[in-house]
């Protein structure tokens, strides 16, 4: 009965503990009641560029370089969720096994976690691309849109925080 009792406590326990370590590494995805991006406390710089003045060539090359990550991601979508699925079967393979094998679940999550990092790195060197196209006066300004923002999210976020303590 005790075994029992050490497998359903794994079998709950296990996929919480690798959720939070995969949403911790992928950024814990949109927060603030779904505001990431778009305007909201998110990465999303798009809407800032349109308000930096770009020539029509740096609009071109941007648009050229948006659509070419978009394409990259787009051919490399099908494989990663396969890889996805993959890692959510062995987790359900651990999980459900008669012993815990903290060296298996370790190197999963390993793997796991190296995969965000290689996604990481590519969305910023996307990035610093981008950012390569403008000025010095225009990454000073998005540096201070930026800015701007980020107090702005503070804000939001202090404001959240004292109306549910209030509740």
């Amino acid at each position: 009965m005790m075994t029992f009792k050490k497998t359903l406590a794994l079998a709950i326990a296990l996929p919480l503990a690798l959720g939070s370590a995969s949403a911790l590494a992928y950024g814990g995805g949109k927060h603030h009641n779904g505001q990431g991006g778009k305007g909201g406390c998110g990465m999303d710089d798009s809407r800032m560029f349109r308000q930096l003045d770009l020539t029509d060539a740096q609009k071109t090359e941007l648009k050229e370089l948006r659509q070419t990550n978009r394409d990259a991601m787009r051919g490399t979508m099908a494989e990663r969720h396969a890889e996805m699925q993959a890692q959510h079967q062995k987790m359900q393979q651990l999980m459900l096994s008669e012993n815990f094998d903290e060296a298996q679940v370790r190197a999963l999550a390993e793997e796991m976690s190296q995969q965000q990092v290689e996604r990481r790195v590519a969305m910023l060197k996307q990035r610093h691309e981008m950012m390569q196209v403008l000025t010095a006066d225009q990454k000073t300004k998005l540096q201070e849109l930026q800015a701007e923002r980020a107090e702005k999210c503070q804000a939001r976020i202090e404001q959240r925080l004292e109306s549910k303590q209030a509740n």
